[in-house]
């Protein structure tokens, strides 16, 4: 399974939802851990790519930042 492909800025969705009732989140940063920041709350967390990858629902909103 190829990894998916996430850029700083992008909005995603994740499967369970933040104790504050968000499913929605922004990246802070990407590499082998993803950093997210909750778009209701403003709380951040850390989560491995693996963890990451397995709650991952979908895009929200792309940045548009392709990589070629």
């Amino acid at each position: 399974m190829e990894p998916i492909e996430v850029h700083v800025g992008d909005i995603v969705r994740l499967r369970k939802p933040h104790p504050c009732g968000s499913y929605e989140w922004e990246v802070t940063r990407t590499g082998a851990d993803i950093g997210l920041r909750c778009l209701k709350c403003n709380a951040r967390v850390m989560l491995t790519r693996r963890k990451f990858e397995r709650s991952f629902k979908g895009f929200v909103q792309k940045t548009g930042k392709e990589s070629n």
